[in-house]
């Protein structure tokens, strides 16, 4: 599989990478499955996030590590920022970041991740104190490389330009993470071309739209799909309405050459749109 610098760093990830979030759902041999396939093929770059199965991730993805996968032939990625508190969705603050961190080292039984990021952009911390946890976490070791994931174009273009005031001083913002695919192609707005400019890697999630690409609920909801489970169907929902709809027959019937711009849902403060 093809290796890829991420963003303008030394940091070489896989071109395809395995995301985690239903594993905190999944059985174990199926997780361990997913994992030796996406291995052997070549892959590196495994992504999860401290909220993934309310941290079930992350300790499955630890257990794999320990007697299946050597830890020096993976790229862990996680996240940390996402609370499930209803009065604030997100929490940027440099005394929850780090004790995040702490808790997710422990469950990955690792002394460091190779990509820790922001998972979304908290409007009620200073972007400074967000970002000096960052700092933190990379001179003490704790992680190699830093990001962000679900920050719109301004905001990203804030967070990276900032580290880049003090080089060397001040970790480079490596990657941005976020939803990108023909179902969902609001990224190619802002983030993109403040990514490209500012020498971000893109870390696309969700890209064959939550599922809804390869066809499977063309005509139904398959009864073992996300879809039709009671804890994903709310995350896979968005995605099954009549201008989906058409951008799916459209790539079950012909090679794609470009799609219709779904109506726009945005579920990241400050951001605007999301889904354009």
């Amino acid at each position: 599989m093809e290796q890829r610098h991420l963003g303008r760093t030394g940091l070489r990830v896989s071109r395809i990478g395995l995301g985690t979030l239903t594993w905190g759902h999944t059985e174990e041999s199926d997780a361990a499955e997913l994992l030796k396939v996406f291995w052997e093929a070549g892959g590196t770059l495994v992504d999860t996030a401290d909220v993934y199965g309310d941290g079930g991730s992350e300790y499955l993805l630890g257990r794999l590590i320990e007697r299946l996968v050597s830890r020096r032939d993976l790229v862990i990625a996680t996240k940390a920022g996402s609370v499930p508190d209803p009065e604030r969705r997100f929490d940027g603050s440099r005394g929850h970041l780090l004790s995040a961190l702490d808790a997710s080292l422990a469950r990955l039984g690792t002394d460091y991740v190779d990509l820790w990021q922001v998972h979304a952009f908290d409007p009620r911390t200073p972007l400074d104190e967000t970002l000096q946890a960052l700092d933190i976490a990379v001179s003490s070791g704790r992680a190699r490389y830093a990001g962000v994931s679900n920050f719109c174009g301004w905001q990203l273009a804030k967070a990276a330009t900032w580290q880049l005031a003090v080089p060397g001083a001040r970790t480079r913002i490596a990657s941005t993470q976020m939803e990108y695919s023909l179902l969902q192609r609001g990224v190619e707005r802002e983030v993109l071309p403040a990514a490209i400019d500012l020498g971000v890697g893109l870390l696309p999630s969700s890209p064959l739209g939550r599922g809804v690409l390869t066809g499977k609920y063309r005509h139904a909801t398959p009864a073992d799909s996300r879809g039709g489970s009671d804890h994903m169907a709310p995350f896979v929902a968005p995605y099954l309405d009549d201008a989906a709809g058409h951008i799916v027959d459209a790539v079950a019937t012909v090679p794609p050459t470009g799609s219709r711009r779904p109506r726009s849902r945005s579920p990241w403060p400050g951001c605007g749109t999301a889904r354009e």
